[in-house]
């Protein structure tokens, strides 16, 4: 410890942080819902395994994709699309088609989030006919390889096959590239390979709360503890398991210290709750440093990952989200 960070902490007095009411009253509810009585949100409760307990981590993928199905049962009925899986230089990527599409010969190629670990499957599958479904354009999600089983660089390398895949047989600039949380993470790291590799950039990139910084250096990761319902702590057990054994810092792993020159527009979403309000936010700084076109969007009390989806807020987003992908799209 440093003499700054023994003098220059600020000390903060035991207080409960109600919930605010500057939102909607469904977003108050949402935040309500994740909260026990006592006021601890219900995922503090949970510990993750460390990263070397291969079996732990195994046993809680299985209980995360049961909430999962339980989480997407209802969405899916609502859903207007048509999906398809699809494999290509070893990833898996679903298709989704919208029954009513905006755009044609344009696409979204989509990462989902879940701490690296989480989120595959049929959960993935869901998230990519949202999308497809909200935005009215084609879009692939990419089913990556996960730890324990697959550590870094595999889920990367799916990225990188998937976007080859898409630039085999469409335009760069019909292409948009989106990802959420860790999705966020292999959305940026693609665009550093990309460059590398002397591959087209993309029209646009749209990082929902991206998880930009696996070191955990930003100040969110401490003002928001406990105060982000969804993400109360930190991820770093699950970021070690991601890294296997590369350097947290390496850029491909905490895109916010690559170089970020030739990066495509890009729309960054976090909010006040946020735990990851500080890797948004530095990104979004950084993108504007290296002269890229780069649009913040700060929602007020909003937790990790956003409300439930069905809030005004949450519609907000994704009017935004639309229309940055017309501008992109002409």
């Amino acid at each position: 410890m440093d003499e700054h960070d023994k003098r220059g902490g600020v000390a903060v007095p035991a207080r409960r942080i109600p919930i605010p009411a500057s939102i909607s009253h469904q977003a108050r509810a949402a935040l309500a819902r994740q909260i026990g009585e006592d006021g601890v949100p219900h995922n503090a409760r949970h510990m993750m395994p460390l990263p070397s307990d291969h079996d732990g981590w195994m046993a809680l993928k299985t209980i995360a994709e049961q909430h999962y199905a339980a989480a997407t049962d209802a969405l899916a009925a609502t859903l207007r699309d048509r999906v398809e899986t699809i494999r290509t230089e070893g990833a898996t990527i679903h298709v989704a088609t919208p029954d009513e599409a905006l755009y044609a010969e344009r696409v979204l190629l989509d990462f989902h989030g879940g701490a690296f670990v989480f989120g595959g499957g049929e959960a993935c599958r869901i998230q990519t006919r949202g999308m497809a479904h909200r935005h009215g354009v084609v879009c692939h999600g990419v089913d990556y390889r996960m730890p324990p089983e697959y550590p870094f660089p595999a889920a990367l390398d799916d990225a990188v096959s998937a976007y080859r895949d898409l630039l085999a047989r469409y335009d760069p600039a019909h292409i948009v590239v989106s990802g959420r949380s860790a999705g966020g993470n292999l959305a940026a790291a693609l665009m550093l390979r990309a460059k590398v590799e002397r591959l087209a950039m993309p029209a646009g990139l749209i990082l929902l709360s991206p998880e930009v910084d696996l070191t955990e250096s930003g100040d969110s990761f401490q003002t928001n503890r406990l105060i982000d319902v969804v993400l109360p702590g930190s991820l770093m057990a699950s970021n070690r398991l991601y890294a296997g054994a590369a350097d947290l810092s390496d850029h491909l792993l905490s895109p916010l210290f690559g170089d970020l020159m030739g990066f495509p527009p890009t729309l960054l979403q976090t909010g006040t709750r946020d735990l990851f309000l500080s890797n948004t936010v530095r990104l979004h700084r950084r993108l504007r440093d290296a002269g890229v076109a780069a649009d913040l969007h700060v929602f007020e009390a909003m937790p990790h990952g956003g409300f439930t989806g069905s809030t005004p807020e949450d519609k907000d987003l994704d009017r935004e989200i639309s229309r940055f992908l017309a501008r992109c799209w002409g």
